[in-house]
């Protein structure tokens, strides 16, 4: 018998961010973003495509972040076409890959650029355990170590950025409600590399639990350290995109009111990363454009510090073979 989408959020229908269908027009509608410059990964689809949309629309130079250039190149020209004095560049990112990921920021620093803004979307849903060349499950890096990764090598920039330009720095973690729906503890660090293990909706909700205890942690250092950069973590919904239709796939029902577009999905993602009345807000976590409390796990100082040691020694590994 299929499983249904109130069993897998605990019967909270609300959880999965339902209860607005603005749209990322809509919250951008009276904002300039001109003389911002953003990094969106997962730019090829999707949250990611409609996010890089948006912020052109908007006057920001975006840099569109992916694997597949010839799929950006179709972004690319779709935004373009939109919006003809759109500033937007192509960089290839693997968020698998620690060499391409520290080849991606070298090269970015090399441009010169400012970077006020890095969204950290890229993601996946993977049914069966499926390993990146270093073993490490697929979800798990490319959610939470590829996008560490990622922000720790261009942390530099984006404090530089602020200093210089006197303009906060954010940094958007794609989080979710499905963080709710995880392995016994929040995290099963066994499980990132034994296939017997392995539970998809768990993998993905730990994956999650690790984005918000990224932005949770990495946030507050940020308003420790008494620097003009934040971080935070959002909620975009359950999305009809690629990743959404196969994370709601066969033996799973869905309403359709509970169901968002990729242009209201985007529309809290882009909230945290440009709203202004979140000045100064660091390591939370928002849906439907409000600040909402993670579980326990993904609330946790401890296991913040274990996810993010985790991801310190093994990024340091491989940044340093």
């Amino acid at each position: 018998m299929g499983q249904s989408i109130g069993t897998l959020f605990g019967g909270n229908l609300n959880s999965l961010g339902g209860g607005t269908s603005i749209t990322a027009d809509e919250v951008t509608k009276n904002l300039s973003l001109n003389g911002l410059t953003a990094i969106v990964t997962g730019a090829s689809s999707g949250l990611g495509k409609e996010c890089a949309r948006v912020l052109a629309k908007r006057g920001a130079y975006v840099i569109l972040a992916a694997r597949r250039v010839s799929v950006l190149e179709e972004v690319k020209a779709l935004i373009t076409a939109e919006t003809p004095n759109a500033k937007v560049e192509i960089m290839p990112l693997d968020l698998c890959d620690m060499k391409s990921v520290h080849q991606f920021a070298e090269e970015y620093k090399r441009k010169n650029l400012p970077l006020n803004l890095l969204m950290n979307n890229g993601g996946i849903f993977a049914k069966h355990f499926t390993p990146t060349a270093d073993g490490i499950e697929v979800m798990w890096m490319t959610h939470v170590v590829g996008h560490y990764a990622l922000t720790m090598c261009l942390m530099d920039k984006l404090k530089e950025t602020a200093a210089q330009s006197g303009v906060e720095s954010r940094i958007v973690f794609t989080g979710s409600e499905a963080h709710r729906v995880a392995y016994e503890g929040g995290i099963n660090f066994d499980a990132l590399t034994d296939p017997s293990k392995y539970t998809a909706y768990q993998a993905y909700g730990q994956s999650k639990i690790g984005d918000i205890l990224l932005a949770k942690m990495i946030g507050e250092q940020l308003k420790a350290e008494g620097v003009n950069v934040v971080a935070n973590a959002a909620h975009p919904g359950a999305v009809k995109t690629s990743l959404g239709k196969n994370f709601f796939e066969k033996g799973t029902t869905v309403s359709k009111p509970f169901i968002k577009s990729p242009e209201q999905g985007a529309a809290n993602l882009i909230y945290v990363a440009v709203a202004p009345e979140l000045e100064g807000v660091s390591g939370k976590f928002f849906s439907d454009m409000k600040e909402v409390n993670p579980n326990k796990y993904a609330s946790s100082p401890e296991l913040g510090q274990k996810v993010m040691k985790w991801c310190e020694d093994f990024v340091a590994k491989k940044m340093n073979a």
